[in-house]
């Protein structure tokens, strides 16, 4: 079934909207919510509070164009607030290994000019995404929006893990670049 035709349902107030969306996108979105979480019941429970938050959106949200992006946000949200609840006062190794392969590139949030400056880093990063070579965009992409596993990553694409390491570590020193061009303190 087209995106369209599911949203269409969702407006509609048409509960089997959730089925067609669990269908199409279930594994991908407990996918997402494993990757974060590491556990298959949390994923699970974060993918049914998924569809319970895209009933509770649409309307007024009406995601013609963008459905499965507007599922990964809400699934990513969904399964880092369930991470932080289960892992309160805890630090996970992958979520460090993350922040530590990318504090070098973008500056740390906290402070209030942070806060106000979101919006501009938002289209800088789109900006620079859109100006990447399609594969490093995709590495880049499944690393850090979808936080998929370097062999993840490298298996998926046919590539070995030091390639993959390698496509990240340039896209890094690039996006370092790019901001600071933009006028980016780091």
């Amino acid at each position: 079934m087209e995106d369209g035709s599911i949203v269409d349902m969702f407006l509609m107030r048409d509960e089997s909207a959730i089925g067609c969306t669990k269908e199409k996108y279930g594994s991908i979105l407990r996918h997402l919510a494993y990757e974060i979480t590491k556990d298959a019941e949390n994923a699970e429970e974060c993918e049914n509070d998924v569809y319970l938050c895209a009933w509770n959106s649409i309307p007024p949200h009406k995601p013609y164009r963008y459905f499965l992006p507007f599922l990964t946000k809400i699934t990513r949200d969904v399964a880092l607030s369930c991470f932080r609840k289960r892992n309160v006062g805890k630090r996970r190794a992958f979520i460090d290994e993350l922040t530590k392969e990318l504090e070098n590139a973008i500056p740390a949030a906290g402070s209030m000019d942070d806060y106000m400056d979101e919006m501009v880093l938002r289209d800088i990063l789109n900006r620079f995404l859109d100006g990447l070579p399609k594969e490093m965009r995709s590495v880049f992409i499944r690393r850090y929006w979808y936080l998929d596993s370097i062999q993840c990553i490298a298996d998926g694409y046919g590539m070995s893990t030091s390639k993959v390491k390698s496509i990240l570590y340039r896209c890094r020193n690039r996006l370092k670049i790019f901001l600071e061009k933009d006028g980016y303190m780091l």
